[in-house]
């Protein structure tokens, strides 16, 4: 099992070498705007106050972020439909795209490219064998 866990891992970093993304930023966000997204994405809608507290930053500072980002169409504002004083802000489907692209490490359009070049059967198998890889990873679950 070591000899193929190497001969795995040697090819896992040649999939990598060759698949990573080399088209600059993700996103073009900053650390700060991606937490705020991140933490909204997690969270749910909050309250600039609210999201200040989560993120343990100035209110000023993540309303300045939120601005921000609500300019860009990465988050909108809405009140809250529970009380009507309170304004909640949340992703657009645009700052939900955002965040999934800054997630990507592999060039999405490379791997397609590459896997439509593979018949069907070596897809399905390649997808299903990395999938149970990933799966006996996770810890066993106590009987």
């Amino acid at each position: 099992m070591p000899d193929q866990a190497a001969r795995y891992a040697d090819l896992f970093r040649a999939v990598y070498l060759t698949y990573h993304r080399r088209d600059g930023p993700r996103s073009g966000l900053t650390g700060a705007s991606r937490a705020v997204l991140g933490h909204l994405a997690v969270s749910g809608p909050l309250t600039v106050g609210e999201a200040a507290r989560h993120l343990d930053r100035a209110q000023s500072v993540v309303s300045e972020i939120v601005d921000q980002l609500e300019a860009k169409g990465l988050l909108e504002r809405e009140r809250d439909p529970a009380d009507r004083r309170r304004v909640l802000v949340w992703l657009t489907p645009d700052g939900q795209h955002a965040l999934r692209r800054d997630a990507d490490v592999l060039g999405i359009d490379r791997l397609a490219t590459a896997l439509a070049r593979l018949p069907a059967e070596q897809r399905t198998a390649l997808i299903t064998a990395t999938a149970a890889l990933v799966a006996a990873a996770a810890p066993e679950e106590p009987r």
